[in-house]
């Protein structure tokens, strides 16, 4: 299924690995580009409305890749890294999960809690809270200062990887890329 062969990740885990950056691509690019448009136009809500499914997608694919993960081997880095290395990707990568998991869990409250509906793809998902005005506010500053730390961590999960690759030499990246055999 994931066989987790050293040196490398299994397919499943490459595929969800490079899926997921291509949504979270697609979700920040959603709310950054809907401003070329005028507010309230039907191309301005759709940006709107593909941002929520696509978060939606990630939230539903992180729960796959996080079992991914947790049932199968993770290849080891080589040369292997000292301790604090160690401890910082793993940090990261706990940071990275709960990205995937919170900012849209915040999107699905701040719609509920702002009377919108909550489209998936032909599917209105139910409302997790009631209606508040207030409490919608209050979920999409947090959404959105999370959202901001996102664009820091991403950043910073691919210079690693980089760094490990050109400055380190080690197999770091080499681990997720597809096997172009």
């Amino acid at each position: 299924m994931n066989a987790n062969n050293p040196p490398r990740y299994g397919v499943l885990s490459i595929a969800l690995h490079w899926l997921m950056l291509l949504l979270i691509v697609a979700i920040y690019a959603s709310m950054e580009l809907r401003g070329i448009f005028p507010k309230g136009s039907a191309l301005y809500n759709g940006m709107k409305t593909w941002h929520y499914m696509l978060g939606l997608s990630v939230f539903v694919l992180v729960w796959v890749r996080l079992a991914a993960r947790l049932l199968s081997t993770t290849p080891a880095i080589d040369p292997p890294l000292p301790p604090w290395q160690r401890r910082f990707s793993a940090g990261l990568h706990v940071a990275l999960y709960l990205l995937m998991m919170v900012l849209p869990m915040l999107g699905w409250l701040m719609l509920s809690a702002g009377g919108k509906p909550i489209p998936f793809f032909g599917l209105e998902l139910p409302a997790l809270i009631v209606e508040n005005k207030a409490n919608a506010k209050q979920i999409k500053e947090l959404h959105e200062a999370i959202a901001t730390a996102g664009y820091f961590l991403i950043g910073l999960h691919a210079a690693a990887a980089l760094f490990h690759h050109y400055w380190l030499g080690d197999n770091t990246l080499k681990r997720m890329l597809p096997n172009r055999a």
